[in-house]
């Protein structure tokens, strides 16, 4: 408990799996500022984290599908020197179709997923960037990669997630920055039930419990691993996938379209 690895920002953190990731950080030594929209819960979180760790643990109400909600966890982001940590936890999951779907879902959807986790970066990276040092996580899913488990603006936002954290090693990573992508499959917290779905209803040996999850998610960050898929059985399954992709690189591009669409006529 006397290391002192300076402060990790998780957002989402009054549940689930931002309430473990914020109890095993103050455990390896980070104070901590927590942010989610709960704020009895954060608080209940922040005196007993505090207390069983001797962290300083801080709690910032916030929607995070409000902008003006964002600002003040961006500003805290920018201009506190002892952040050293960003945990992109807060999301929203969906299981009806696009169709079933009301626009203002999906917009809150994009909100929280996207826009509210975009934002948060770029608050946190310049100070990273300058200090030559700094951690970003950000939480995507499965569905980032396999888009038909569920609702497809879901599966949209999960694969900007990936895309972005992938991006974001090639831009920062000279930077002293490491950044990390972690790919849940089902797991064990209220997601499902707010998504509509009790978890009761998927197959059990499906399910991961969020503890299980985040001790995975943080031995793939000790090993710098850039996307952390913590039900994949081998590594040699994801290096097989980043080969295919990187195979087709050399002929995305071109002067003319390739052959087999020359048209007949």
């Amino acid at each position: 408990m006397s290391t002192n690895k300076g402060t990790a920002l998780v957002t989402g953190a009054s549940s689930g799996i931002g309430a473990i990731y914020a109890d095993r950080l103050a455990r390896r030594g980070y104070d901590l500022v927590l942010v989610a929209r709960d704020h009895a819960k954060l608080e209940a979180l922040a005196t007993r984290l505090s207390a069983e760790t001797g962290r300083r643990v801080d709690t910032i109400k916030a929607d995070l599908t409000v902008s003006a909600d964002i600002a003040p966890v961006a500003q805290r982001l920018a201009t506190d020197d002892c952040i050293t940590m960003l945990v992109n936890n807060a999301g929203l999951g969906a299981t009806k179709s696009l169709i079933d779907s009301t626009p203002e879902e999906l917009d809150e959807l994009i909100a929280i997923n996207v826009t509210a986790l975009t934002r948060l970066t770029r608050a946190a990276a310049p100070a990273f960037a300058a200090r030559g040092a700094g951690i970003i996580v950000n939480i995507a899913s499965i569905a980032a990669i396999a888009p038909e488990v569920l609702n497809g603006t879901y599966g949209g936002t999960k694969a900007y997630v990936m895309a972005f954290t992938q991006s974001l090693h090639h831009e920062l990573g000279d930077k002293g920055i490491q950044v990390q992508a972690v790919l849940p499959g089902a797991t064990r917290t209220q997601f499902w039930e707010r998504a509509g779905v009790a978890i009761s209803n998927l197959p059990q040996e499906w399910v991961m419990s969020a503890e299980d999850l985040v001790d995975a998610a943080l031995v793939g960050l000790d090993r710098k691993e850039l996307i952390t898929i913590p039900a994949l059985p081998t590594l040699e399954h994801w290096q097989a996938f980043e080969t295919a992709r990187e195979a087709m690189r050399g002929n995305l591009s071109a002067v003319k379209p390739a052959a087999r669409y020359a048209t007949s006529i």
